[in-house]
């Protein structure tokens, strides 16, 4: 009787996730991750330039719209000094820009690759962690445009940025962004199998995000009764932990930031399962 190493069957359990599976064909997620790198700056003129010029002309915009015209506050606590506001919105803009984008390409999945998923087998998962992962090098170009602006002014003086022990926390902040965008992803892309003009709302939805969210302005300007129900934002405390982790200056609340993890974890693991219900049918309704 002939045996075989791996056994393909759309039989599974609910938790079933194929996580052990999907990292074997870790070799294939950096394949996808060049693919999708280079396909995005391919036949552009200025190529991965473009990482830079885009959260350079959005930090702009907000700075003379947000700062100069509507005077919007940039401090995110009561009484303290208020952020440089070119850093205060770029550092915003980087990880909003960097989340949505990662949200926007996995809702796309199955849509995006259903040419080589109808043709060939490899775990489903592997594509929207590509994803995810070709986003993050993007966004690392930015990080770094962000550190060389920061230390520009902080080696003029004159300013209230400092280094604190907290930026140790960006790489798990980065983590905790993929791991809710994916999460986010992934759940619209297993629904709109099914409802494709779901599609259509995940742009409106996140523009709409983005506002009830600090980016364009201090946490300062959220009343005190609010703010726990406005810190229950998953993206909130991220962002303001961000800020005070690059800037030195700030607010961070461990109590919310956990909360925020904790969500996170929740719309990760939920879409998870989601998506693996939905990856072994998607090809009937798709």
């Amino acid at each position: 009787m002939e045996s075989f190493k791996y056994i393909i069957e759309s039989r599974a359990k609910l938790f079933d996730l194929h996580l052990r599976e999907t990292f074997r064909y870790r070799d294939l997620i950096f394949l996808f991750v060049k693919r999708d790198f280079v396909s995005q700056y391919k036949q552009t003129i200025l190529g991965p330039l473009w990482a830079i010029i885009q959260p350079l002309l959005t930090t702009i915009v907000f700075t003379i719209v947000f700062g100069n015209m509507a005077k919007l506050t940039t401090a995110d606590v009561k009484g303290d000094f208020e952020i440089p506001g070119f850093l205060f919105y770029m550092s915003g803009c980087l990880c909003w820009t960097f989340f949505s984008s990662v949200v926007q390409a996995t809702s796309y999945t199955f849509i995006a690759n259903q040419g080589t998923m109808g043709k060939v087998y490899y775990p489903r998962l592997v594509a929207p962690i590509a994803t995810a992962l070709s986003q993050l090098i993007s966004f690392g170009i930015q990080l770094v445009m962000l550190l060389i602006l920061w230390l520009v002014v902080f080696l003029k003086g004159g300013s209230v940025l400092r280094i604190t022990p907290t930026i140790l926390v960006v790489p798990l902040l980065i983590v905790q962004m993929i791991i809710l965008a994916v999460g986010l992803g992934v759940t619209v892309s297993a629904v709109t199998t099914k409802y494709r003009d779901l599609t259509r709302l995940v742009g409106f939805g996140l523009q709409l995000w983005q506002y009830a969210s600090p980016i364009a302005y201090g946490l300062c300007l959220v009343p005190e009764r609010v703010l726990p129900w406005y810190m229950l934002n998953p993206i909130a405390p991220i962002i303001t932990t961000f800020r005070y982790a690059i800037l030195g200056v700030g607010y961070f609340n461990a109590s919310y930031y956990l909360i925020s993890w904790a969500i996170s974890l929740l719309v990760f693991f939920t879409g998870l399962v989601l998506f693996s219900r939905i990856e072994r049918t998607f090809m009937d309704t798709i």
